[in-house]
């Protein structure tokens, strides 16, 4: 979805490396990871700052490289286990975000072609993917606004 809107090509990036399991020295027992996910949740992290969070600081002062290697579930599977995950998903609550922000930038400043451009295009992701996680994560009836997203992210 990075480049929906416009026409350059797509940037390459570096690979995940193959790998079927967690490395040796990463040797962390796969209930306090989810211990640890849960506890930084509560937090009010969100599932991709969880697993930075994890990388870099680790359980009890291992890093954890991949959570999915070293539990066999993702972040987001084991939050939802242990009922405490968000009630958007997060790359649906980063968009509307964006577009509270942009929409209030435009009442100031009206001229602002570039940033009203920004506005239809962020909104129209986020259409996008309220028609993705509609019935699953979302009401069937769920349609975006932005007094929705206000009220939602208050």
């Amino acid at each position: 979805m990075a480049r929906m809107h416009t026409r350059r090509r797509g940037t390459s990036g570096s690979d995940k490396p193959v790998a079927d399991e967690p490395p040796e020295w990463s040797d962390v027992d796969a209930e306090d990871i989810e211990a640890r996910v849960v506890e930084l949740a509560e937090q009010g992290h969100d599932p991709s700052q969880i697993g930075l969070k994890l990388r870099d600081g680790g359980v009890k002062g291992t890093p954890v490289p991949d959570v999915k290697l070293a539990t066999g579930k993702k972040v987001t599977t084991i939050l939802e286990e242990n009922d405490a995950a968000p009630e958007l998903p997060e790359d649906l609550r980063n968009l509307m975000e964006r577009a509270i922000r942009l929409r209030e930038h435009m009442e100031e400043n009206a001229q602002d072609k570039q940033n009203k451009r920004a506005l239809q295009n962020t909104e129209s992701k986020i259409r996008r993917l309220v028609n993705y996680y509609r019935g699953d994560e979302l009401d069937e009836d769920f349609t975006y606004s932005y007094d929705v997203a206000v009220e939602l992210l208050e």
